[in-house]
């Protein structure tokens, strides 16, 4: 949210349920999205749906005549979900550019992994769908940069979806409701020392040497001035008016509401050519003689 151009007060907001929240404060959690100017598609409760919809966005695209990446998550448990295999199948079988994340966080809720799937690696699921599968450090930005960065040219190519699979781990519950008590403490102890932020700190103040540690400081101390000032801002938001028509904005569509369009341009695609039948030389299944 924050990278495609949302402020943190536009997410405190919706959290508080304020008036001038970015859903007028009918939703106190992630669910909203701008794509007419930002490329954002509001998420959805229900783990792995959003992934037909991405697969939705970019056949619609394609049929504008337009390649895009459709890029979203989903944990390990999400990726278990029935809706998974269907929207990354259509996706694969018409080579839109989805970009499917999965985040092996060892913990489906209070699920531990080897109780979900028999696979060693998520990835492998990739080769079911004849698409590519890679595996990187959910830890490392780097690498989950630069594979994602791959995936997402593949998809402007046209080359079809890409599944990323990034190990790691949850280091809290499920939710604010949820002290992950069924989780080891050793475990928690594995993946403190692999801290995402504390290596990339590391890594560009000892490593690349691009930030001095006064210049990492007074970073720090600038987002959380810009962070303070935004929870004010937040905190003083109106409350929604029930008397105003505004607060039942969204809720129905009716003519009055907005004309739906195509983004890209009219219609102009024809049919994807189908190349020939038969098993992809991707395939690594054993056969039985």
């Amino acid at each position: 949210m924050l990278v495609r151009g949302f402020s943190a007060r536009d997410i405190m907001r919706q959290y508080m349920a304020k008036g001038d929240s970015p859903t007028w404060g009918r939703d106190a959690s992630s669910h909203f999205g701008d794509w007419q100017r930002r490329n954002v598609c509001a998420p959805i409760s229900m783990l792995g749906e959003l992934i037909g919809v991405m697969a939705g966005i970019c056949l619609g695209a394609r049929l504008q005549g337009k390649n895009v990446a459709g890029l979203t998550y989903v944990g390990d448990g999400g990726q278990s979900t029935g809706v998974t295999y269907e929207s990354l199948n259509l996706a694969a079988v018409q080579k839109l550019g989805l970009v499917l994340v999965v985040e092996n966080n060892l913990w489906g809720y209070s699920t531990p992994s080897d109780m979900q799937f028999c696979v060693k690696d998520l990835a492998e699921r990739a080769i079911a769908y004849g698409i590519p599968g890679v595996i990187v450090d959910g830890t490392d930005p780097c690498q989950v940069y630069d594979a994602t960065y791959e995936a997402c040219e593949r998809a402007h190519r046209g080359e079809g979806p890409t599944l990323i699979e990034a190990k790691m781990m949850r280091m809290k519950g499920h939710a604010i409701h949820d002290a992950a008590q069924y989780v080891p403490a050793k475990l928690f102890d594995y993946w403190r020392n692999r801290d995402p932020i504390a290596r990339f700190e590391n890594y560009l103040i000892n490593v690349k040497h691009w930030l001095t540690v006064e210049d990492n400081h007074k970073l720090i101390e600038d987002v959380e001035r810009e962070l303070e000032a935004d929870r004010e801002a937040a905190v003083a938001s109106p409350m929604p008016d029930p008397e105003t028509d505004k607060t039942h904005q969204g809720v129905y569509c009716d003519p009055s509401c907005h004309e739906i369009k195509p983004k890209y341009g009219p219609v102009v695609a024809k049919p994807r050519e189908h190349g020939p039948a038969g098993p992809k030389a991707v395939e690594a299944a054993g056969h039985l003689k």
